[in-house]
């Protein structure tokens, strides 16, 4: 299992805008075979980059070809990742692999589901059962403070337009940081806002995905009994801070209020009562409380009055085992097919400074792909990936792809 040259990756973090391009592009050009032309690039910027002169110049340098992507919080490749904000990484196509059926959405802000809606009827005429495809959105419609666009709203839309079809689909909600300050998107020539973007990959590319979270239940069910879009004021009756600080157990930064990016609803699905497997549950990041009215605040807005959920522990040590055995399985499957590259799209959160763990996940990722398949992955506000019959809006996950070719197609 080796890389066929019909991929690279590169990673900068040069802190001028066009020679970062550069360089990541020229680094990215020598995992591609000797003489290839390239037909398209996945790109991810950082923060303390213009997005606009970065676009410009991966484009100049790249002929102009389609640029798809868009804002990270970091950045992760085979041997490279960071996330201070002057990372950006690329990935290259050949151009023999055709290119992919970009269906673009730009109205976010008028109202997700239908948004989704309108690309899912779109994907449904553009591809076949079993299809790869990269979901990308811009998860913040303005800020501070920050207004999220709903993932989970998107994503129903777009099954509601895709009928019957069953699609492949992995991606993120793009964030530039884990403040929520802005993100966007590249669609393929310019920098868009409120908008989505599927990549349909050429036809004989095919995905496998592993999803890991490592997020373990510390509380018996309540029942979600106030909820606004993505606000709980209360679970079983009482408001929702109180609930999980006596759930935390005196935890310092929960007693006194600062739950974001540390805690986590969780539901689960299925059997209720069954034994413990993170592959049950859908988990919720809280990333904002009012204490004031007693009340905390979720990334995504897929809960309803009357759903049970459990509040969750962040544990670092499952994280990395599961990160381990998932990555290692997702290695495994892939006898007798043919790697093209790897997606690894990372909750920002789970970066070692903010999640406390003793590694960063993404090296354990790194690790076990070694050199083998080329990697580009970014740090995320929301992870989609396939998950009990459908693909979902995620969080606290990791989401690692790999796409593989059909021999024919080599």
């Amino acid at each position: 299992m080796s890389n066929i040259g019909k991929t690279g990756v590169g990673m900068s973090h040069q802190q001028d805008s066009e020679l970062v391009a550069e360089r990541a592009i020229e680094q990215a050009r020598n995992g591609l075979s000797a003489g290839s032309e390239v037909g398209w690039a996945l790109a991810f910027c950082g923060s303390k980059h213009d997005p606009a002169v970065f676009l410009s110049a991966v484009r100049e340098c790249l002929g102009g070809v389609p640029v798809y992507g868009g804002a990270c919080a970091g950045a992760i490749t085979n041997s490279a990742l960071g996330y201070g904000g002057f990372e950006c990484a690329i990935a290259l196509f050949d151009h023999t692999l055709g290119l992919p059926q970009a269906i673009v959405v730009d109205n976010l802000q008028d109202g997700e589901y239908d948004a989704g809606k309108d690309l899912g009827n779109r994907l449904q005429a553009q591809t076949k059962d079993d299809s790869a495809v990269i979901l990308l959105y811009d998860s913040v419609e303005a800020s501070p403070p920050p207004v999220l666009h709903i993932g989970s709203a998107l994503l129903d839309g777009i099954y509601a337009g895709l009928g019957a079809r069953q699609l492949h689909m992995v991606g993120a909600g793009t964030i530039i940081d884990l403040q929520l300050t802005a993100s966007y998107l590249f669609d393929g020539s310019n920098v868009v806002k409120h908008t989505a973007v599927a990549l349909a990959l050429p036809e004989g590319i095919s995905a496998e995905t592993r999803i890991m979270h490592g997020c373990s239940p510390v509380s018996s069910f309540f029942e979600i009994t106030r909820i606004e879009g993505p606000e709980v004021f209360e679970l079983d009756g009482r408001p929702a801070i109180d609930v999980i600080r006596e759930i935390s157990g005196g935890e310092p930064n929960i007693a006194n209020g600062d739950m974001s990016l540390i805690v986590t609803l969780g539901r689960k699905y299925g059997d209720l009562y069954s034994d413990f497997s993170e592959g049950d549950y859908v988990n919720r990041l809280v990333i904002a409380t009012n204490p004031d009215n007693g009340s905390i605040i979720l990334f995504e807005s897929d809960y309803e009055p009357g759903a049970k959920v459990q509040v969750m522990s962040v544990d670092t040590e499952v994280m990395l085992e599961s990160v381990s055995t998932g990555s290692t399985d997702l290695l495994r499957s892939l006898q007798g097919k043919t790697p093209l590259f790897a997606s690894y799209f990372n909750c920002g959160g789970r970066a070692s400074p903010f999640s406390g763990t003793s590694e960063e996940d993404a090296a354990i990722v790194q690790r076990t792909l070694t050199d083998q398949i080329p990697l580009l992955g970014c740090y995320t506000g929301v992870e989609i990936g396939p998950l009990l019959g459908r693909s979902r809006p995620l969080d606290w996950t990791g989401v690692l792809t790999v796409f593989t070719l059909d021999m024919a197609t080599v």
